[in-house]
């Protein structure tokens, strides 16, 4: 009896990892300072899909922390820099942007993720675009 408990835990942590969906994908953002005279298209890649969660009952008597849920956010990631064409010299003309390389389900880390849950604002251009800037190191 007991192997048969400890066998259903174990397939039960594994599926619910193979059923996380969580990973790379592509992502168009648009980029524009109100001192510069173009909007940068840039593509790069975010985390984004499903991750397995559970809702528990009882809720009143856990603290805070025990109710976090998973989230699909950032394993490994770099940022890359572009520059902002038609800038004035007293302006700074870069850019900095996460490329996301893997994927992980877990729980949202401040320090490089927006951990709030916004609603979605329009990502478009209001100015003449550039696009496929290819990324600079600084």
């Amino acid at each position: 009896m007991t192997a048969i408990y400890v066998m259903s835990v174990l397939f039960g942590l594994a599926c619910g990892q193979a059923m996380s969906f969580c990973f790379p994908t592509e992502y168009m953002m648009h980029v524009e300072r109100k001192e510069c005279a173009y909007c940068l298209t840039i593509n790069t890649t975010i985390c984004a899909g499903y991750c397995m969660t559970r809702d528990i009952n009882g809720k009143l008597f856990l603290p805070k922390y025990a109710l976090s849920q998973d989230v699909c956010t950032y394993r490994d990631f770099l940022y890359k820099t572009v520059e902002i064409p038609g800038c004035p010299h007293h302006v700074t003309p870069y850019f900095s942007y996460p490329v996301a390389i893997s994927c992980k389900c877990g729980k949202c880390n401040t320090d490089y993720s927006d951990c709030i849950h916004e609603a979605i604002k329009t990502n478009d251009c209001t100015k003449p675009r550039k696009s496929d800037v290819v990324g600079v190191s600084i």
